[in-house]
């Protein structure tokens, strides 16, 4: 049991510290693909010498933050079409008329057959989130609550939290209402806290729900009292925390003139298209339509974001070239990735930059793909792409390699086995900064 905690803990620290990113479904594998990924951390262990390895803090977050940033240029790869060659850069995108109104994305299958989709839709209300606003006290003066064990709970999603603190002997109201927002806000259950200031001098504690919309025949999202707490009571009446100033309220909007509601103001439609409601119609009967764009405009769009991935990965490897030097290791052999197609990128309206990084003039590329009557140089563009793809790989599977590190010995040829020193290595890492 202690070993599960502490390990949980570990992995805790390791999404916090180093991994703020949030997971997405490019993130799930098949067991083959886990299967292939075990092999090649045998083939390598084998085949790997041993290293003196610099075990520095620095060093610690190099390695992992190059392994995320790594997994997250492959994740924006598969988001363009898949993973695999044949699709790669194929995913259709959605266009909005007024994304003031309403912006979409296309999640549905790459082949479509049939009439491309399109909606109107008007909105007549956002959805809304909970708001609490605390009583305005004096914030420099000495808070009315004598000092002790206080705690109150908080009713969210049919589960109640508990939260304990002391009240120390001189607190001021704005200390107490600080420690207060980082306890809620830390404890990470859907609630954010934080302090508002008036021009008078007095502070409020301020709580808002992370989601929004009404479920059920609740008229709340989450709830506040000390009412049959274990420790002293009366946080609640003295701060106010339970004075609901903005009550949560569904999304209202009209989808092809039909009434539809939402809790979220970020819904999906016929597991087609994932919209985002961004304002409410100025005036009655003003729409955005949803569809798709044209193949060329989806294509351009996909390989926009493929240039923002890549110059995301090697901006990321070049900010660590004064202290990490083998960053520079990477970042030539990106380089020499690229420049492999250069000449029929530039062909396409790429451009090359000093820095290492890439640019595209949409409309040069644009009137390339129309003129490629053998589809040369959209081939050339998916080539690239997937070699780009395996680099991301090799990166994610040994971090360790562009780490600054001393060679000790090499394994003694035709006679070696596989070990986990690799693996052991980065993931101790982990361990290490938490123990």
């Amino acid at each position: 049991m202690a070993y599960g905690t502490s390990l949980h803990a570990v992995y805790n620290h390791y999404l916090t510290t180093y991994a703020p990113k949030s997971t997405t479904q490019y993130d799930t594998h098949k067991k083959s693909e886990l299967r292939n990924i075990y092999h090649s951390i045998v083939k390598l262990n084998k085949e790997s010498p041993l290293y003196l390895l610099d075990s520095s803090n620095e060093s610690r977050a190099f390695a992992i933050g190059l392994k995320e940033n790594a997994r997250a240029l492959r994740n924006t790869i598969a988001s363009l079409g898949g993973l695999d060659e044949t699709k790669m850069l194929g995913k259709k995108a959605a266009y909005s008329s007024n994304p003031n109104i309403a912006t979409a994305s296309y999640i549905g299958e790459s082949n479509i057959s049939g009439t491309s989709p399109s909606f109107n839709i008007e909105v007549t209300a956002l959805a809304s989130s909970q708001l609490n606003l605390g009583m305005f006290l004096p914030a420099e003066e000495k808070t009315d609550l004598a000092p002790g064990a206080y705690s109150f709970n908080i009713n969210i999603n049919d589960l109640n939290y508990e939260f304990q603190y002391n009240i120390r002997g001189g607190e001021s109201n704005r200390d107490l209402q600080e420690r207060l927002a980082r306890l809620i806000s830390n404890a990470e259950i859907g609630v954010n806290a934080d302090v508002f200031e008036d021009d008078k001098g007095r502070s409020s504690l301020r709580l808002t729900s992370t989601s929004s919309g009404l479920s059920g025949d609740k008229d709340y999202i989450f709830h506040i009292s000390d009412e049959t707490t274990s420790k002293l009571s009366g946080t609640v009446d003295y701060l106010g925390l339970n004075f609901m100033s903005r009550q949560p309220s569904n999304a209202h909007f009209l989808l092809d003139g039909e009434p539809r509601t939402a809790s979220s103001n970020h819904f999906t439609i016929d597991k087609i298209f994932d919209i985002t409601l961004n304002g409410i119609s100025s005036a009655e009967g003003e729409t955005a339509e949803i569809g798709l764009k044209t193949d060329l405009d989806s294509l351009t769009e996909n390989v926009n974001n493929l240039v923002y991935g890549y110059n995301s990965f090697v901006k990321a490897a070049a900010e660590y070239l004064d202290s990490h030097p083998r960053s520079g290791k990477l970042i030539n052999e990106m380089s020499h990735i690229s420049r492999h197609y250069q000449a029929d990128l530039e062909e396409a309206g790429f451009s090359f930059e000093k820095n290492g990084q890439l640019s595209i003039d949409c409309d040069a590329f644009k009137h390339s793909i129309l003129n490629d009557e053998n589809k040369t140089r959209f081939s050339t563009i998916r080539d690239f792409t997937n070699s780009i793809l395996r680099k991301t790989n090799q990166v994610s599977l040994n971090p360790m390699e562009y780490v600054d590190k001393r060679l000790v010995a090499y394994k003694n040829p035709g006679h070696n086995f596989a070990n986990p020193y690799m693996t052991s290595n980065y993931s101790g890492m982990l361990f290490n900064g938490y123990c």
